[in-house]
């Protein structure tokens, strides 16, 4: 005879499935060992003089910073989230500017972005839409994110026919550059037209550069790029630094890329480096960076080490 088997609750047909999660309180805070300055830190190098970062009277205008890097999945969303949060502790005022169609840095600051009636795409191609109007506060005091969505795929084919198409974000973000101190660019993993108003509009280039070799290898397509565009658009444009991700220093082979990225860039490679760790896909989940959803873990340490580094630069 067969065990009965507990009946499932049925759904209706047709009935949608939720597929949020809800987020959790933060997890208890992780011990981190301080290292100081002469050590040799995880890029090999010892570890560089940064001094404290200097009170300022007022703000802007703002200093521009692209966070790009055209390959999918190296963190350029959570180092753009966790570094302008972390530049906002040190008393700057920022902005975050979601220039990727996919959303999804709207999406790591508790945004819906299909939800939204107007993005930067608007702004982009509508001259009557206002950036103040489409500038949003979110949950971290002093940064301010000004949202995407899908639309913004359509922009990429319609500023082909435009007049001056690669400084179309130039023009955007101008009347709003004396409010702030940062402007954080977070681009889309591709070098399309969209990426190239990025770096026409950026004074630097920060490049997430995930600790593997496939990685390694897109970094001088990326580089190839930007010369071209520091040539032709932009001549202020350099490269801020190369900001190692996703290291596990318990790996022979995070170990061997971190070498060869010191190796061929020197030292343009923060000595900040961002581990591997759970704590990021969980902020993601909560909405908010890690410097406030675990605010002693080794995550928020870097990142806050990380903004002191991008200041004294």
């Amino acid at each position: 005879m067969s065990t009965p088997q507990p009946s499932a609750e049925r759904r209706p047909r047709g009935a949608s499935v939720d597929l949020s999660l809800a987020p959790h309180a933060a997890p208890a805070d992780e011990d981190v060992v301080e290292q100081k300055e002469g050590e040799i830190g995880p890029t090999g190098r010892p570890l560089r003089f940064i001094p404290e970062p200097p009170l300022i009277a007022h703000h802007g205008p703002a200093k521009v910073l692209a966070v790009c890097n055209q390959k999918g999945g190296v963190g350029k969303t959570t180092s753009t989230i966790n570094l302008g949060a972390a530049l906002a502790e040190i008393g700057r005022r920022v902005l975050l500017v979601d220039f990727d169609p996919q959303g999804a840095l709207s999406v790591g600051l508790g945004i819906q972005p299909h939800h939204l009636d107007q993005t930067i795409y608007n702004v982009i191609m509508e001259r009557e839409v206002d950036v103040e109007n489409v500038i949003m506060r979110t949950n971290v005091a002093d940064m301010d994110l000004l949202p995407s969505n899908i639309d913004l795929s359509a922009a990429e084919v319609q500023l082909v026919a435009e007049v001056g198409r690669e400084h179309t974000l130039v023009r955007t973000l101008r009347p709003v550059m004396d409010r702030y101190d940062y402007v954080l660019v977070d681009c889309q993993p591709s070098l399309g037209l969209l990426t190239v108003n990025a770096l026409a509009a950026a004074d630097g280039v920060l490049i997430p550069l995930e600790c593997e070799f496939f990685s390694l290898r897109g970094v001088a397509l990326l580089i190839d790029t930007i010369e071209k565009v520091r040539e032709r658009l932009n001549p202020k444009l350099e490269i801020t630094g190369i900001l190692a991700t996703m290291y596990d220093p318990r790996t022979l082979h995070s170990r061997e890329v971190m070498a060869r990225v010191v190796e061929a860039f020197g030292e343009v490679v923060f000595d900040t480096v961002i581990n591997r760790t759970v704590r990021f896909p969980e902020t993601t989940v909560a909405g908010e960076p890690i410097t406030s959803w675990a605010p002693r873990s080794s995550g928020a340490k870097a990142y806050r080490s990380l903004a002191r580094e991008v200041i004294a630069r």
